[in-house]
C-alpha cells in the first residue's frame, strides 16, 4: 500500500472511486491525506459529503437554476446553469446562494472546463508535451520526467477544471466537494451543467458544457 503522496497507486484510486462513486480527483486527494489507507480515505470522503453524494450521482437532474454574476464594475460576467432534481430545492435560498458562489468563483478563476472528463486527449497530450520539453531543457532525465507527469497534470486539472479548483471562499475544499456537501445536506443530486464567462475587451470567451449535457442535447436535436 502506498505511503507517499507521489506513489498513490492508480488502482487504489479506481477502487475508491468504485466504492464511493466520488470523482477521481477527490478520491486521489482522500488517499493522499490518508497515506493510501482505503478505509480512512472513504471516511474522509464521507466527512466531506462526497460518498453520500455518489449514491445520488446517477439520479437525473432536470430542474435547477440559471443565474449570473457581474464583477469588476461590469467588466466580467458569468452565466451558469446548475441542475438539481426538484423545483423545490432549486427555489431554496441555500441552493441559490451556492449557484451564486460558484458563478462568483468562475468570474475570479476563469476555469476552462466543468470536469476533467471534458478535457480532450489532444489537450492532455499537448500539456504533457509542453512539460516534457520544459523538464528536458532543465536537464531532468526522461524516466524522472514521466514520473512527474501525474503531479503536473493534477496541477493542470486544478487550474482549469471547475470541480477540481479550490473554492475561493474556502480554500480547504474544491468546488466538487462543496457541491458534494450540498448534495448530502439537501438530499438531491446536483450538477453544474454549463457556464459561460465573458470579459470586456477579450476576443475569446470561455464556454464549458458537461459531456452528459452535450450528449443529451445532441440526442434531442
Amino acid at each position: 500500500m502506498a505511503t507517499e503522496t507521489a506513489k498513490i497507486d492508480a488502482k487504489l484510486v479506481k477502487e475508491l472511486r468504485e466504492k464511493s462513486g466520488a470523482p477521481m480527483g477527490d478520491c486521489l486527494k482522500a488517499l493522499q491525506e490518508s497515506k493510501g489507507d482505503m478505509e480512512e480515505a472513504f471516511v474522509v470522503l464521507r466527512k466531506r459529503g462526497m460518498a453520500s453524494a455518489a449514491k445520488k450521482a446517477s439520479r437525473s437532474t432536470n430542474e435547477g437554476l440559471v443565474s449570473s454574476y457581474i464583477h469588476a464594475g461590469g467588466k466580467i460576467g458569468v452565466l451558469i446553469e446548475v441542475n438539481c432534481e426538484s423545483d423545490f430545492v432549486a427555489r431554496t435560498d441555500e441552493f441559490q446562494e451556492m449557484v451564486k458562489d460558484i458563478a462568483m468563483h468562475i468570474a475570479a478563476t476563469d476555469p476552462r472546463y466543468v470536469t476533467r472528463e471534458e478535457v480532450s486527449e489532444e489537450d492532455i497530450e499537448r500539456e504533457k508535451d509542453i512539460f516534457r520539453a520544459q523538464a528536458a531543457a532543465s536537464g531532468k532525465p526522461a524516466n524522472i520526467i514521466e514520473k512527474m507527469l501525474e503531479g503536473k497534470m493534477g496541477k493542470f486539472y486544478e487550474e482549469f477544471c471547475l470541480l477540481d479548483q479550490p473554492f475561493i471562499k474556502e480554500q480547504s475544499m474544491t468546488i466538487g466537494q462543496l457541491i458534494g456537501q450540498k448534495v448530502g445536506k439537501m438530499g438531491e443530486n446536483i450538477s453544474v451543467r454549463r457556464f459561460a464567462r465573458f470579459k470586456v475587451g477579450e476576443s475569446n470567451w470561455t464556454v464549458a458544457t458537461t459531456k452528459i449535457a452535450a450528449s443529451t442535447e445532441e440526442a434531442q436535436a
